[in-house]
């Protein structure tokens, strides 16, 4: 079985490569899975590049629309192997209609996700960056550094998936009083989170940390009329998709003084590592940008996910879906 990895960064080729050999005897027609890494993104104009593979590999940013999914089902590609759990770039109707099947990786390592989500609440509520800059300064006062205490403080997590379940964790260690909002409650939270609307959890968090996917009824949901049912002070936290929150709107929050600090490592104009390969005009120009002229803002590279373990499992999970693809096998990690 042949995969054509596209957006190849070297930590990914490293983490395939490493757990690749575990594959070499499992495959059903006792040919081997081979990967052919290519830095381009997966999207009409490459998609042909495909030919002579039976799968591609894309990540979250990849375009996998109708017509990608066209020109892969005209080069034989039976399979498109999503090395991450979002798949909202994916055109499912589209992938149904030609017979390619999508496979995801719904859970590599929540935990790496939700430590850096308390990483950045911290790291915006005791002014960590700019206390770092000052020392490098030496300047050792404490002027601008206040913060406040997260304990018995109330955490809202926006919801409870394996990564808003293990935020949920790490705030109640916290000692802080976990609220949470979500269409299904998480049954294993039951004895230290009450579950509120969405209005009530703005209302009542000192941190707002969101975990839910980007769909139709989630986007935007970040937005002035939002902002303006939080308490003033609060610390916003967003490490799941960019477009959770309108940028405008949180930009206008902000002049407003509504926020101690905002956290992001997602961000509406992403790509893949926005920053990357990216000229300094077009970020001059980018709302992105525009944030990063907040003192209380820190922003991060869509790093939460870049732990050892979580490149292990994600590696893991993709290639055993590639396998259950060669042998028929169905798989909970199916997108429908």
């Amino acid at each position: 079985m042949k995969i054509l990895f596209y957006d190849t960064k070297n930590y990914d080729s490293s983490s395939f490569d490493a757990i690749l050999p575990n594959f070499a005897d499992k495959s059903a027609d006792g040919k081997p899975i081979t990967i052919e890494y290519i830095k381009s993104d997966l999207d009409p104009r490459t998609a042909a590049l495909a030919e002579g593979f039976d799968a591609v590999c894309a990540f979250v940013s990849s375009d996998v629309g109708a017509d990608t999914l066209q020109i892969l089902h005209d080069k034989k590609v039976g399979l498109v192997l999503m090395r991450c759990a979002g798949f909202n770039n994916v055109d499912i109707e589209k992938a149904t209609e030609l017979g390619i099947r999508v496979m995801r990786v719904p859970g590599y390592s929540p935990e790496a996700v939700a430590e850096h989500a308390m990483a950045l609440a911290l790291a915006c509520n005791r002014r960590l960056y700019k206390a770092y800059n000052k020392v490098r300064e030496n300047d050792f006062s404490l002027s601008g550094l206040m913060g406040v205490n997260f304990y018995q403080k109330t955490a809202g997590i926006i919801s409870t998936g394996k990564i808003g379940a293990a935020m949920c964790r790490i705030c109640h260690g916290f000692g802080m009083r976990v609220i949470a909002y979500d269409i299904y409650p998480n049954e294993s939270l039951k004895e230290f989170v009450e579950y509120v609307s969405l209005e009530e959890l703005l209302a009542q968090s000192d941190l707002i940390s969101i975990h839910c996917p980007l769909m139709d009824s989630t986007y935007h949901m970040i937005n002035i009329d939002t902002i303006k049912q939080m308490k003033d002070g609060v610390v916003l936290v967003n490490t799941s998709r960019g477009a959770l929150i309108k940028t405008d709107d949180l930009v206008e929050g902000i002049r407003m003084h509504k926020f101690g600090g905002v956290g992001l490592d997602v961000y509406e104009e992403e790509t893949n590592n926005v920053f990357e390969d990216r000229s300094d005009e077009i970020l001059e120009h980018s709302t992105t940008s525009r944030l990063l002229s907040f003192p209380n803002v820190m922003i991060t590279s869509h790093q939460g996910f870049f732990t050892q373990e979580a490149l292990e499992a994600i590696a893991e999970t993709s290639l055993q879906n590639a396998l259950d693809y060669q042998t028929g096998k169905e798989s909970p990690n199916d997108v429908m």
